[in-house]
């Protein structure tokens, strides 16, 4: 191998730990305010018109706190990419769609543009750096079913 091709090898693998980080960071931090603020979060659905707010909020934290977590440490990077385009795609229609409100448009093509950074790790996958790589005996597969090590 030449050794332009492991340093670009190198820098590739440290944009996308650096991506996967700054991507995640955003949705660990409000999956967790959604997670110690509940009647704060559910008042703010409820008054934007959501079903169900209790059980919004739920599914809020766990695809934000959860997603944000999977997806810095790179396990199941693609799956979740996916899923977090999908999710900021649905959360700029439903909550940031008053383009009368300038708060509003700047969250919702904020949305759109993570959506966008979300397909580039979806397409392009968590690099070398994982939890799966420092630590390969760690048995993932019993994690995802809720066994214990």
């Amino acid at each position: 191998m030449h050794i332009d091709s492991i340093r670009s090898d190198a820098v590739r693998n440290i944009a996308q730990l650096t991506g996967r980080a700054l991507m995640s960071a955003l949705f660990i931090w409000s999956g967790y305010g959604k997670l110690v603020a509940p009647a704060d979060t559910e008042a703010y659905f409820a008054s934007i018109g959501l079903p169900f707010p209790e059980l919004a909020r739920v599914l809020a934290v766990f695809v934000e706190l959860g997603g944000g977590l999977a997806l810095l440490l790179g396990l199941e990077a693609r799956l979740v990419a996916v899923a977090l385009a999908v999710w900021c795609i649905l959360t700029a229609l439903a909550g940031h769609s008053d383009f009368a409100d300038a708060t509003a448009r700047i969250q919702f093509m904020k949305n759109v543009s993570m959506a966008g950074g979300f397909i580039f790790i979806a397409s392009f996958g968590a690099g070398a750096y994982t939890a799966k790589a420092v630590m390969p005996r760690f048995r993932w597969s019993r994690l995802y079913r809720g066994e214990e090590r």
